[in-house]
């Protein structure tokens, strides 16, 4: 079965929307594929705004949330991948979910330089009467 953190999260964030409160992230900075704002991190972990009025285009995906956000004036596209978010929550109560942090998942092995890539094919017609 898939993940249920990026399920949940989008349940979450609607959740605190619906009741007015501004929704968090905290974020494993250090999570292959995570790209936030580096200056903002601390201790490994960022704290991200997520509010519909904070940040332009949001996706809340299966696979990670995107969107992009000003920090320190700046407008910067933010990808997190769903395997970094730790919590989400309402900043004025705390509310929300906390979750384990996840292993990341391996990376595909690649394959030695002096081995030659599958070459591309050439395209095979046949005539058919």
């Amino acid at each position: 079965m898939t993940s249920s953190r990026p399920y949940l999260v989008r349940a979450l964030y609607e959740w605190i929307v619906d009741n007015g409160m501004t929704p968090h992230l905290l974020v494993n900075a250090g999570y292959p594929g995570a790209d936030v704002p580096e200056r903002f991190v601390e201790e490994g972990r960022i704290v991200l705004n997520v509010a519909p009025q904070a940040v332009r285009a949001l996706d809340l995906g299966n696979d990670a949330i995107r969107f992009n956000a000003r920090f320190g004036g700046t407008p910067t596209d933010v990808y997190v991948p769903a395997g970094a978010v730790l919590a989400i929550y309402a900043r004025e109560n705390g509310q929300g979910m906390a979750f384990p942090e996840e292993e990341p998942p391996p990376e595909p092995p690649t394959p030695p330089e002096d081995e030659p890539q599958d070459k591309p094919r050439r395209p095979h017609l046949k005539l058919v009467d």
